[in-house]
């Protein structure tokens, strides 16, 4: 797959493509999941948590804030709404350090995005909490990249033909890369789009799938950086 001669918009997703963050999560359900160890072991504590996180996305979306208000709903039910104080004071410090941790770019970024400017559209299309989100973006220093920030309630093809009507452009013109073949590549290959997929190690459950795709619009990679082989 060499990239498409029509192609005028190359978009990114951010979490654990731009910069690590996945990592925060599962280190945040771990303090979580030993603050409570006197209620349940510590794997029911973190199947139960993702219960209600998938619950309350509807309601929350997908970010931090959501993810401490699903902490606190955790934990008052399993505690039989007998949760001290102190506990939920040590729940939303959890939240707030994820909302406070530097942003640590991929190995390649920033050469990857470097050498795509100019030569197209380069978009951030991300999920996620809009202040946090907004936050992480400028404190990564990877603004003056993109020529737009889509942050986007969820990844499903609807979403994806909304931004490519407000860029202006057809689906055939429209490359998404990201870590997840749910959110990033699916949705847009069945616009029409283009789609690269970039794992990273650590997948969220909800995000994770087996699918094998054949798709003459798709390529699978192991690092960002191999996306420069495709350039001309």
């Amino acid at each position: 797959m060499a990239l498409s001669p029509k192609l005028k918009v190359i978009a990114f997703d951010a979490d654990d493509t731009l910069w690590v963050n996945e990592p925060y999560f599962r280190k945040a359900e771990e303090d979580f999941a030993n603050l409570l160890l006197d209620y349940l072991p510590a794997h029911s504590i973190q199947k139960e948590l993702f219960s209600t996180e998938i619950t309350n996305l509807s309601l929350y979306g997908y970010g931090v804030k959501g993810f401490m208000l699903s902490m606190i709903e955790t934990a008052l039910r399993i505690s039989n709404q007998q949760l001290p104080p102190a506990l939920i004071q040590e729940i939303l410090r959890i939240g707030k350090e994820m909302l406070d941790r530097p942003v640590e770019i991929i190995d390649g970024v920033e050469r990857v995005l470097a050498d795509l400017q100019g030569k197209y559209r380069l978009v951030v299309a991300t999920k996620g909490d809009l202040l946090d989100q907004e936050r992480k973006l400028i404190k990564s220093g990877l603004l003056s990249f993109f020529h737009h920030t889509e942050i986007m309630s969820d990844k499903q093809p609807n979403d994806y033909a909304k931004l490519i009507r407000h860029l202006d452009i057809l689906p055939d013109e429209f490359m998404m890369i990201g870590n997840s073949l749910k959110s990033d590549v699916i949705p847009v290959l069945e616009l029409g789009g283009h789609a690269i997929h970039i794992p990273y190690h650590i997948t969220w459950a909800h995000e994770a799938i087996e699918k094998e795709i054949a798709h003459p619009n798709f390529k699978h990679m192991l690092h960002i950086s191999e996306i420069l082989t495709l350039i001309c």
